[in-house]
């Protein structure tokens, strides 16, 4: 198992919620050099499920859309610890990957994780497009991707 993991999350079927899963997708069509030791998936929604995936990691890097009251596109770069949390606070997600994190710490699975959190514009139209705004900012969240990755 390779020690980092960068994970895409979101659902692709409703335009830019899908960005995560976007947007790793893009780093691996992208052919941009990945390090050895760094895996790349699409986590899509499946919550609770990723646990599998996640466990035994020692670094976790999750892209996805991000409640923030900014424009559309912008990019934060940040760890769990850096946000005043409430329920699902920086996760657009029901199930929250907060809460996922929560329950891995309980199971003793304790990675480094970073987030790269995107704004979204749209994330109630059933497309499978992200909107101009966030898909001008994919270059910059592929290298803040690839910079955390190798840092």
């Amino acid at each position: 198992m390779k020690k980092t993991l960068i994970l895409g999350i979101g659902n692709i079927l409703q335009s830019d919620e899908g960005l995560g899963v976007h947007i790793v997708n893009e780093l691996v069509a992208s052919g941009a050099d990945v390090p050895e030791d760094v895996e790349i998936f699409e986590g899509g929604t499946a919550g609770f499920d990723l646990i599998p995936m996640m466990k035994g990691r020692e670094r976790i890097i999750i892209v996805d859309a991000l409640k923030a009251d900014s424009e559309p596109g912008s990019i934060y770069r940040f760890r769990p610890e850096q946000v005043v949390q409430r329920r699902s606070t920086y996760s657009l997600h029901e199930g929250g990957i907060s809460e996922v994190l929560e329950t891995m710490k309980l199971m003793g699975y304790t990675p480094e994780v970073e987030f790269i959190g995107i704004v979204p514009e749209d994330i109630t139209t059933t497309d499978i497009q992200m909107s101009e705004a966030v898909k001008r900012s994919v270059p910059k969240a592929i290298e803040l991707i690839l910079n955390a990755a190798t840092t």
